[in-house]
């Protein structure tokens, strides 16, 4: 009878345990075990296993809590250890619980030590833990681990192992591990793709991409993510269209896939291909949340479609602060200033706190137009109001906006009292100032302050030949080409711009193209001849020195004029060109 009893016992608390919900039922469950006294000792310690998994996993749990039971249990046993060993890998504690540094990795030592064996659950949580720190030297050690105690060929350890090595950098030790596996699942794939991804090595991602038998939308976001972020857009919007073709009904794009996409399209300036996938989007009746919104107000803005970048902000019926800064940056990217600054005024009105981007975009804004008071008004406000501790790129917005102001003993005070030490970007604004406005002698110096940190870059010394010409130094500028030619200085990588005709876009670049020079060869003579005959001669220097870039994105319009349809054609604008919006200037001109 007590048996029965015992039975229906352990079976009840079974029941109640597996139907927790919160952590008030648990203590009453906790209750219920310790004061029972027809329990028996296996039993308690079933129960109590139980118990502690659910506090230690249990998004509803308390690991605090579940480190409480730990400690009351004798001669804990693995599932109780790989349990902990989970919960503080995979849950972020903070310092009221108590915990130490790497509890996990105390844990499985203490395991080791008490002749616990551990298996394939417990090592990738382990490795999880390293990847959080970053930490490669024990992510290394627990792998050696691994091989001694053969479970190096369990699935589920070696994608673990492959994520370490991708997230510390070693891609070389991942593909390694992959190699060896003698089974791979779509996980295993996944991760190496991804790992090669984040390490830069977008052909080697290629390469394992087009080797899968499976893929899933895991596979299709990866790899659109990694070639967008990698520098590469035009091939993730490939990707986007292949995974159209290819894919069956088990895998569809998701917002995430259309978000990657948006911002393929926004680095590509195709607004055609951005609002082929906006429609896409609202035919498939996928979610547009926040995060799909904010991409596709950026896409439209980088696209130079202001107007229905703004049309989106407002259908928005939620806004987080990146959806406001993105619409604040898109204004002041297109020299709206008063509609930026007016936009910021609604958000604070809102209750929504600006963030460090947000002034960014301000601070553009005041550079763009020159609005000097404002911008020194919101550098204050950015540290004394909302406590955000400005960073390089707010001081070089801020020199940016002094520096085109003329005002160069205001921006070199700036730079002498920075917290840290001025980048790049800092030094490029003033020396950016001072081409505009003629400041040969600063701009020297600040010229080759820049070469001093970034000596190969070609980029400096043919600013500074673009100083020598316009001062009519051109000794100095033939010395400064002599110069980059005994350093083997020159570009690598050709300036190229893109412009979208037809939802084809159009690259183009120094090196030329020859679809391109079929059509331009006609127009382009009239613009030589023009140069030979009626250009001075400092005039050409200074062209054929710096402004290659200005003549590709002339060219680009002049093709757009020529293959365009009668439809508007979107133009992405090159460097240092006022973006704007080209369809909609035509039809003012129409």
């Amino acid at each position: 009878m007590i048996e029965i009893q015992c039975v229906v016992l352990k079976s009840t608390i079974t029941r109640l345990l597996q139907q927790c919900k919160n952590m008030k039922e648990l203590k009453t469950i906790h209750t219920l075990i310790i004061t029972s006294p027809l329990l028996s000792k296996t039993d308690h310690y079933f129960l109590i296993s139980r118990l502690l998994f659910f506090c230690a996993i249990s998004e509803s749990g308390s690991l605090s809590y579940a480190a409480n039971v730990f400690q009351t249990i004798q001669n804990p046993n693995l599932f109780v250890y790989n349990a902990m060993i989970r919960a503080y890998a995979s849950k972020t504690m903070n310092a009221t619980d108590g915990t130490n540094t790497y509890r996990s990795l105390f844990l499985y030592k203490q395991m080791l030590r008490n002749g616990i064996v551990a298996d394939c659950i417990t090592f990738p949580f382990l490795l999880k833990e390293c990847v959080r720190r970053q930490d490669y030297g024990t992510g290394r050690s627990i792998h050696s681990q691994i091989v001694r105690y053969g479970v190096h060929s369990d699935v589920f350890v070696g994608n673990s192992v492959i994520s370490l090595y991708s997230a510390c950098g070693d891609v070389e030790s991942a593909r390694k591990m992959f190699d060896e596996m003698s089974v791979r699942d779509i996980v295993s794939w996944n991760s190496m793709v991804i790992g090669c991804l984040r390490c830069g090595e977008l052909d080697m991602a290629l390469g394992l991409f087009r080797k899968m038998s499976v893929k899933n939308v895991i596979t299709w976001n990866s790899i659109i993510t990694g070639f967008v972020q990698g520098g590469r857009p035009k091939e993730a919007l490939e990707f986007f269209q292949e995974m159209q073709i290819s894919s069956d009904d088990m895998v569809s794009p998701d917002k995430f896939t259309v978000a990657s996409t948006l911002s393929a399209c926004a680095s590509l300036g195709a607004l055609d291909h951005g609002k082929w996938v906006h429609n896409y989007l609202v035919r498939s009746g996928l979610e547009c949340d926040m995060v799909v919104g904010t991409a596709l107000i950026d896409m439209y803005g980088k696209c130079g479609s202001v107007k229905r970048a703004f049309e989106v902000f407002k259908e928005m019926p939620n806004k987080d602060v990146l959806a406001w800064t993105a619409m604040i940056s898109v204004f002041a990217y297109h020299g709206y200033s008063v509609e930026a600054f007016n936009l910021f005024r609604r958000m604070v009105a809102v209750g929504v706190n600006p963030n460090s981007v947000t002034f960014v975009g301000l601070l553009s804004a005041c550079a763009h137009t020159g609005l000097v008071e404002r911008a020194r008004w919101l550098f204050n406000i950015m540290r004394t109001v909302y406590y955000i501790k400005p960073q390089l790129q707010h001081y070089a917005c801020m020199v940016d906006v002094l520096s085109r102001a003329g005002l160069f003993n205001e921006a070199e005070e700036l730079i002498r009292d920075m917290p840290m030490k001025p980048d790049v970007f800092v030094w490029g604004a003033l020396l950016g100032g001072c081409l505009m406005h003629g400041y040969t002698e600063l701009g020297e110096k600040v010229a080759n302050c820049l070469i001093n940190m970034q000596p190969q870059n070609h980029a400096y010394y043919v600013t500074l030949c673009d100083l020598y010409a316009k001062d009519d130094r051109f000794d100095d500028v033939k010395n400064t080409r002599t110069i980059m030619l005994e350093r083997g200085i020159k570009k690598d990588v050709p300036g190229s711009s893109m412009i979208e005709v037809d939802g084809i876009v159009h690259e183009f670049s120094v090196r030329g193209s020859s679809e391109m020079f079929q059509v331009l060869v006609p127009s382009v003579d009239g613009l030589f001849w023009i140069l030979r005959v009626h250009v001075p001669p400092w005039m050409k220097i200074q062209w054929h020195l710096c402004n290659v870039q200005q003549l590709n994105f002339q060219l680009q319009v002049l093709f757009g004029d020529l293959r365009g349809s009668p439809r508007d054609v979107p133009v992405m604008n090159g460097p240092n060109q006022q973006p704007h919006d080209v369809s909609e200037g035509r039809k003012k001109k129409n």
